[in-house]
């Protein structure tokens, strides 16, 4: 019996992100409602509810979704993103090929809150990313280490934030070897010299 209440809340879930998905395409997610999203997806207020405190926490989770991927050895994001100390930017190719494949979503949820949200979650999760495969000391220890995760998240947003305002036709491969190449000469004299 639990396993079947496991595969139903699954789908429950899967169900109110796909209405929260194609609602955002359509309306924006400033417009949406709670009651928008359980009309989209036929599910009641009270099952809501039961999964999520609102529209914020069902986006939230959805973010939860992307860090699990990329962790998942079986997925293709976590063998891109799957960087070590050798490659410090290793969560970088996952991570465009990824706004790429939702890009129409990423651009609704740019400005307003669910910009705000948007952002302090891929902000959480790449701060993971980056902390895992920073290597254990950077050469002279000049720098702290939080201000140099900070500093590649930060230019990693403001990357992602200038390809969908400014350049959206550009592939995500080509946007990452422009983050790496000016990411990565940056940071040469604190991590020494790496591989691209």
């Amino acid at each position: 019996m639990p396993r079947e209440i496991d595969r139903r809340a699954a789908r429950t879930r899967k169900a109110l992100h796909q209405a929260l998905l194609t609602l955002m395409l359509r309306k924006g997610y400033e417009a949406l409602s709670v009651q928008d999203i359980i009309d989209e997806a036929d599910v009641g207020r009270s099952t809501f509810y039961a999964h999520y405190t609102g529209k914020e926490d069902l986006l939230r989770s959805g973010f939860q979704m992307l860090r699990d991927e990329l962790k998942d050895p079986r997925s293709a994001g976590a063998a891109a993103a799957g960087g070590s100390h050798d490659d410090p930017l290793g969560f970088s190719a996952a991570m465009f090929e990824h706004a790429a494949r939702y890009a129409d979503h990423y651009r609704t949820m740019i400005g307003g809150r669910g910009g705000a949200v948007t952002e302090n979650e891929i902000r959480l999760i790449l701060s993971e990313m980056v902390r895992q495969e920073m290597p254990p000391t950077l050469y002279g220890d000049a720098i702290p280490r939080d201000f140099v995760v900070q500093f590649i998240v930060g230019a990693f947003l403001t990357t992602l934030n200038w390809w969908f305002e400014r350049k959206p036709g550009l592939l995500p491969s080509e946007v990452d070897a422009m983050f790496r190449g000016m990411v990565l000469d940056g940071l040469s004299p604190l991590i020494g010299d790496q591989p691209r």
